[in-house]
């Protein structure tokens, strides 16, 4: 048996680890990872580890997903045979070549033929054991010679500069003669010759130097052209191992959900982006564009994350609920099946609560699961699983306080509940107590399947989704824990329940902006650089426990440990990204204070970079003393990298990016939800075609439903019709924009540049799309 976990990595850079699963051959995971993509990538790779006993861990297998193969396995679950992993394998980055071959006439008439390789620089190394110090090998390969030649080695770097040039004859001299270049004899040699760029990682291990990736140019192709400068991609190296069988190592079960959006400015958004926010003044509702568009997509999940967030945005989110939940009411016969369904109803008011309740469920319910998973108390009430020496009743008493203390904590909390999710709740429990006037229940079983349901009960049962513990504990779900349930079949607790459902549906609450309590946003372990606030101080860098609240950002040596420094929100300046060459690090970022004083840190990956530097600049976006312009890179012996200013004090020298707004409704791109409404109505246009000829038919046929057309709601064909006519209009015009961008894209792009290397897969075929596209049009 194996205690196995699994990383989630863009190339070589882990971003997300689950939790260990102990003693399993066949480990179940079923965690969900999402991320914003901060960079370029050829790669999204997977790798299982195995823990040992001595909390060693050494690697099972990978399954590796080259970047244009995502589409494929988009949203589908799909089994993956794991493969080796060796360092011959593992390569990422792309090398800056230049190669002259060049004709030399000797002093005595003889010509010979030199080849000169310049190495410029590499970019995107992989960091080996946490360095990365590069150096290159020159090798000119033939069937009957080879000669190598080397590059120094660059220190704690992973985007090396080389700029070193290497020489090599390539034929004999022999005598001058215009006809040939090259003596016959060698003109085969030359074909069959090859030159070899390999990259190293210098090593103090005494394994040697790590293989970091090789690129192998064949010298026939310098024949036509005397010069060739590119970027190329490095490749793997043949090992020639392969005896072993893929299926020796078992296989991996994922579901990758990879979307990729090219967003245009807002303009172009104008005509879909206001058809889209009429939705909630539509009358019916279900002629509107969002209803249609939830009633083409596969899944209703898939239209609602675009839809929310885009009505969030414009603070349109409340009258388009209200809308699409009272049509729902209205169509539902009996009050104890209310919102029970995973309708677009059910699916847009989660999305809601996921954006704008995670603050609300942290500061709920973050203190009370940290104490119990920290403190750890058995509660295992199954009699068949007590472990030797544990007592049924007082593993009993544990749970019951622990449920006790959830439900006073949630039952309190109605006062910080997000006015956005009460102004919905209380539309909610209009439409049900209208629809249903003769139960009294509904009112609250209405808003309870929501909040319970949907919200808490999630958050309690993987609380690791919800950002409140890194991994999910164990759960129960089993019969033996009805009896249970008669600890809280109470009238207390009924009064309670009722009470925080009345608060969180009525219109006129107290603002939850009046309470005043920190609320905690992100917190854990990062490197930092200290800032020199003691006169003699060391300025060197340590790992300590950091902790953002809307109050105050704050690091200490370990979690629970007293404040070591604390900068006040409103004296955050500016969030900016740092330069890499600042201090030979990656991922790094920089809070600005005032009087100049800056605070270094360094995040574990380039995902948790991203986060940090986004939520630091959402809290401070208000502060009245932002600034403008800063330096990017450090300020070290003397002068700023950047600019090369001497003096410390210098004003910056680049513009502060713009950030995100501090308001949730504006946190958000609108255009970008746009742009992905867009692709969904693109995907499904059949759908929409096929509901347009279900509106001609339904106004010009009162009879029996065509059973082709019976899937959708359509409630005035007429009103329904107008508006799908605006939406595959507007889809039509976005289409051939993007048409253009795209041909207007593949003239300016230039095969071995630095944004598309030679042996860039995506854009090869992006390259045959292009031009069956332009052969089919001619």
């Amino acid at each position: 048996m194996r205690d196995c976990y699994c990383t989630v990595n863009l190339d070589q850079e882990e971003v997300f680890r689950t939790k260990i699963v102990e003693k399993s051959l066949c480990p179940f995971y079923g965690e969900d990872f999402y991320c914003e993509i901060p960079r370029t990538f050829r790669h999204l790779s997977f790798y299982i580890f195995d823990r040992d006993v001595f909390r060693r861990d050494s690697i099972i297998g990978k399954v590796a997903i080259q970047k244009e193969d995502l589409q494929k396995y988009h949203n589908r679950d799909t089994w993956f045979q794991l493969q080796h992993v060796d360092a011959d394998s593992e390569v990422q980055g792309k090398v800056h070549l230049e190669l002259r071959l060049s004709e030399v006439i000797t002093d005595t008439g003889v010509v010979c033929h030199k080849l000169a390789t310049r190495v410029l620089e590499c970019q995107g190394l992989p960091i080996v054991n946490g360095q990365c110090d590069p150096y290159a090998t020159v090798t000119l390969a033939g069937p009957s010679r080879s000669e190598a030649k080397k590059t120094k080695v660059k220190k704690k770097t992973n985007n090396p500069h080389f700029d070193e040039v290497f020489y090599f004859e390539v034929t004999r001299p022999s005598s001058y003669n215009k006809k040939s270049h090259f003596d016959i004899e060698d003109v085969d040699e030359v074909d069959k010759m090859e030159i070899r760029v390999d990259l190293w990682n210098a090593s103090n291990l005494k394994f040697g130097d790590e293989f970091l990736g090789e690129l192998r140019l064949p010298l026939k192709f310098l024949r036509q052209s005397s010069s060739y400068e590119a970027w190329y991609f490095l490749q793997p190296r043949d090992n020639g191992n392969k005896s072993l069988k893929p299926d020796d190592l078992g296989s991996l079960r994922l579901n990758v959900v990879y979307t990729e959006d090219h967003v245009f400015s807002s303009d172009y958004y104008s005509p879909l982006r206001d058809v889209l926010l009429k939705s909630a003044d539509v009358e019916p509702v279900s002629a509107s564009a969002a209803h249609i568009l939830g009633e083409v997509c596969r899944e209703k999940q898939e239209a609602a994350i675009p839809l929310v967030r885009l009505f969030l945005h414009y603070g349109r989110i409340v009258p388009f609920i209200s809308a699409i939940a009272n049509a729902e009411v209205k169509r539902t016969q009996d009050p104890n099946t209310i919102f029970r369904g995973n309708s677009l109803t059910s699916k847009c008011i989660d999305e809601t609560m996921k954006l704008a309740g995670m603050h609300y469920l942290q500061v709920t319910l973050k203190p009370i699961i940290d104490e119990i998973c920290q403190v750890h108390k058995p509660c295992e009430i199954d009699p068949v699983k007590l472990k030797d020496g544990e007592n049924l009743e007082n593993n009993r008493e544990n749970l019951r306080q622990y449920v006790d203390r959830i439900f006073t904590v949630i039952t309190k909390s109605g006062v910080s509940c997000p006015t956005v999710m009460c102004d919905i709740f209380f539309s909610l429990r209009e439409s049900a107590a209208k629809r249903f006037q003769g139960d009294l229940d509904v009112r609250y079983t209405a808003v309870s399947s929501f909040i319970f349901l949907r919200f808490f009960a999630p958050a309690i049962l993987s609380p690791n989704l919800f950002q409140l513990t890194p991994h999910h504990p164990a759960n129960f779900k089993e019969s033996y824990m009805a009896t249970f349930y008669d600890y809280f079949n109470e009238q207390k607790y009924a009064d309670a329940v009722k009470n925080f459902l009345d608060l969180i549906s009525s219109s006129g609450r107290r603002d939850h902006k009046s309470i005043e309590q920190p609320i905690l946003l992100k917190e854990g372990f990062m490197i930092k650089r200290a800032q020199g606030r003691k006169r003699f101080g060391m300025k060197n860098f340590k790992k300590r426990w950091f902790r953002l609240t809307n109050h105050e950002f704050t690091y200490q040596k370990s979690k629970g440990d007293h404040p070591l420094c604390s900068i006040p929100i409103e004296n955050i300046l500016a969030v900016e990204r740092l330069e890499e060459e600042s201090f030979k690090m990656k991922n790094m970022f920089q809070v600005i204070q005032p009087e100049r004083r800056v605070l270094y840190i360094q995040a574990n990956n380039c995902v948790e970079a991203k986060d940090w530097i986004d939520i630091l600049t959402k809290v401070s976006q208000c502060n009245k003393k932002r600034l403008t312009v800063y330096h990017p890179s450090a300020y070290l012996n003397g002068h700023w990298l950047c600019c090369k200013a001497t003096a410390d004090n210098t004003p910056g020298c680049t513009p502060c990016t713009g950030g995100l707004p501090a308001n949730i409704q504006l946190d958000i791109d609108g255009d970008r939800e746009t742009e992905r409404i867009y692709s969904l109505f693109n995907l499904y246009m059949p759908k929409l075609e096929k509901m347009q000829e279900a509106c001609g038919s339904k106004s010009v046929y009162d009879g029996p439903e065509e059973e082709e057309y019976s899937t959708f709601i359509i409630d005035d064909p007429k009103e329904t019709y107008k508006t799908l006519k605006l939406i595959i209009e507007g889809v039509g015009t976005l289409e051939q924009e993007h048409a253009q961008y795209k041909r207007d894209k593949f003239k300016k792009t230039k095969y071995g540049s630095q944004e598309h290397p030679i042996g860039d897969k995506s854009f090869q075929t992006y390259i045959r799309q292009q031009s069956e596209i332009s052969a089919h049009s001619i």
